[in-house]
């Protein structure tokens, strides 16, 4: 009876933080008052606030994060996954990340620019153990697969660039004006950190999903510096160099987990 109990406690966690997200996303986020996240903090979290700003066409896959986390609230609240161990291992991060999601909202439209880097970072956080956690049991059929680890891995990985791109916009806010003539060289050393970020989170987890939603995050980064304003050869030179190296990595190293899962099994 308890885990009966347990099970739909965190089926209704998850609705409720999906609901809360939505709310925020419809309501706080513009689309009633036609104000954008864009036009939060003053222009600082626009596309072209700094140099690790990814082009606005990026920002689109937080529909597909959107749909795909959805899906998810609606799948795990099924009776069949009433008693699943794994999702509930993972329930309660998954509902702390859609939460962290709304808040983020919340902090861009309401609070201070400091406030929107300390919820992502915390969101990066969860996430990240929320991966952890997934990588612990195997997925059980192709909508586990799908549904918690494709959806979980994508908003890890373009959570991953999109804490740089805030953090960077705060600390361009507060930075001293002589600092601007070393931004270039500052981005670069920046995403030399992403890279070491993502190559260790890939090795760590043999999944290549998170590095595709960062590579899409670099790509568009490269993007915005070769087209549109601050202009940066360098530094997108430097994304594309770190998007293919992140991709290689995590490639190598989802053939050496499937490769260690076969010999287990065999």
């Amino acid at each position: 009876m308890q885990p009966q109990i347990n099970g739909i406690a965190r089926q209704v966690s998850v609705i409720a933080a999906a609901s809360f997200m939505l709310i925020a996303a419809v309501v706080v986020g513009g689309a009633f008052s036609g104000e954008g996240v864009s036009d939060q903090q003053n222009g600082a979290l626009t596309d072209q606030s700094t140099y690790l700003a990814p082009a606005g066409p990026a920002f689109s896959i937080w529909s597909v994060i959107y749909i795909g986390l959805i899906a998810y609230t609606v799948w795990q609240a099924l009776p069949a996954q009433r008693r699943d161990e794994r999702q509930h291992a993972i329930g309660g991060w998954v509902a702390a990340s859609m939460v962290l999601n709304g808040l983020w909202l919340v902090a861009a439209r309401f609070w201070t620019l400091w406030s929107t880097v300390l919820v992502i970072a915390l969101l990066l956080a969860v996430l990240a153990r929320v991966i952890v956690v997934l990588g612990r049991s195997s997925a059980r059929g192709w909508a586990d697969r799908l549904l918690a680890d494709g959806v979980n891995g994508l908003h890890f990985g373009w959570v991953t660039i999109a804490t740089v791109a805030n953090t960077t916009a705060w600390l361009t806010s507060i930075a001293p004006a002589e600092w601007g003539a070393q931004a270039e060289l500052w981005a670069i050393l920046v995403l030399a950190v992403v890279l070491v970020i993502c190559v260790s989170s890939a090795w760590a987890t043999g999944r290549i999903v998170p590095a595709i939603a960062s590579v899409w995050g670099l790509a568009w980064l490269a993007v915005g510096r070769l087209t549109d304003e601050p202009r940066s050869t360098a530094t997108a030179i430097a994304a594309i160099i770190v998007g293919v190296l992140i991709l290689l990595a995590a490639a190598i190293a989802t053939l050496r987990s499937a490769r260690s899962r076969r010999a287990d099994v065999a």
